[in-house]
This record gives structure tokens, C-alpha cells and sequence, in this order.
């Protein structure tokens, strides 16, 4: 008989994830035993091992979840049409909003990946991939011309996510500027700073 799964399973689950986010940000995924997850969590290793029955599987499920999180809230953002430099504004507030409370998954992201099995990475790096189609998407919206300079794209959308993406490493909510007023200079730098890369369009 299959066992019952506990009312609080999932809300359990979730702590289990977010506390080991933190301690692998902070100790690093391969100096973190089950054990001392376990500690953190405040669980016996067994009932740690209900959940999770290793660490491959743990630090999978930080990022699958992490992953998910952000393209529901981007997703989101892509239902409302706005005008196409408002919509990637858009965007890019939202995923730093995401980014909010989630500096340790986020570091596990860019720093961690590599620990897991190839199979798991290629499916992780799916997830990275609609995240990135959605950003590019909206850069070439933004500013049609790059239609005829398709070369540009990746560059473009990948410098606009080293911007977003590596702003943990010195932005402060008590700073100069919150978050949307750092999505907005990010657009603004993206979007005027490739307008004279590009051929304009004669069609």
C-alpha cells in the first residue's frame, strides 16, 4: 500500500529547499553533507531522505523550482501587451523582483550547475533557454530593426542578462535606486545603445 502523503508535505518540502539554498550558497553545494542539511532543517536524516534521497536530488529540485518560479512571473508580464519598450521594462522589473528573495538560488544557478549530471543540466538549461527566447523576443520588439541584424540578438540579450543577473553582487535595497528604476536603466541602455548597431528596415 502506497504511504500517505502528510498534510504539511508540501510546506515542508519548500523549507527544505530554501534552507538548503542557503547553506549551499554560503558552504558550497559540494562542502554541504545531507547531515548537516538535515541540521539546518531541523530533521532526523531520515525523514530528510523522505524527501530527497540525495544531494543531486535536492540541489535538481532547488533549481527546477527556482527556474519554474521565474518564468511563471515573466510569463505573467508577456500576457499584458504594452508597447514593445514598456514591455521589456516590464520584464526586466519583474525578474528582478523575482530575484528579491532568491539570491541564494540565484548563485546556485550561475555558480552550481555544473556539479550535476549532464542529463540534468541539458533539462535545467531548457528552462534557461524559454527564459531567454522570452527576453530576445522582446529586444527585437523593442526595436524592429534588429530583425535585419539577427547576429545582434544573442549578444544583446545576453549582455542585458549580465546586467540583471550579476546586480546581487553590489545593489542595495536601501541604495540610491530600487529595482525598477535599475530595470529602467537597463532597457534604456539595451535598447539606445543597439539602436546604432542595426541597419534600419527599408521595407
Amino acid at each position: 500500500m502506497a504511504r500517505t502523503r502528510a498534510a504539511d508535505y508540501d510546506d515542508k518540502r519548500r523549507s527544505i529547499l530554501d534552507r538548503s539554498a542557503t547553506a549551499f550558497a554560503c558552504e558550497g553545494y559540494d562542502k554541504t553533507s545531507m547531515a548537516q542539511i538535515a541540521k539546518i532543517c531541523g530533521f532526523s536524516k531520515g525523514l530528510l531522505y523522505h524527501y530527497y534521497e540525495n544531494k543531486e536530488a535536492l540541489l535538481t529540485d532547488i533549481l527546477r523550482t527556482h527556474l519554474d518560479e521565474l518564468l511563471v512571473c515573466v510569463g505573467k508580464a508577456v500576457e499584458t501587451k504594452r508597447p514593445p519598450v514598456e514591455q521589456l521594462r516590464v520584464l526586466c522589473t519583474e525578474l528582478l523582483y523575482a530575484y528579491e528573495h532568491a539570491d541564494a538560488e540565484h548563485k546556485l544557478q550561475l555558480n552550481e550547475l555544473g556539479f550535476l549530471p549532464p542529463e540534468k543540466q541539458t533539462n535545467l538549461k531548457s528552462l534557461e533557454r524559454q527564459l531567454v527566447d522570452i527576453f530576445a523576443h522582446a529586444i527585437v520588439e523593442a526595436n524592429p530593426a534588429l530583425k535585419t541584424t539577427p547576429k545582434l540578438v544573442k549578444p544583446l540579450t545576453m549582455s542585458q542578462f549580465g546586467m540583471l543577473n550579476w546586480s546581487h553582487l553590489w545593489f542595495r535595497p536601501d541604495g540610491d535606486m530600487d529595482r525598477a528604476g535599475y530595470a529602467n536603466v537597463v532597457t534604456t541602455l539595451i535598447v539606445n545603445g543597439s539602436a546604432p548597431l542595426v541597419i534600419p528596415s527599408t521595407s
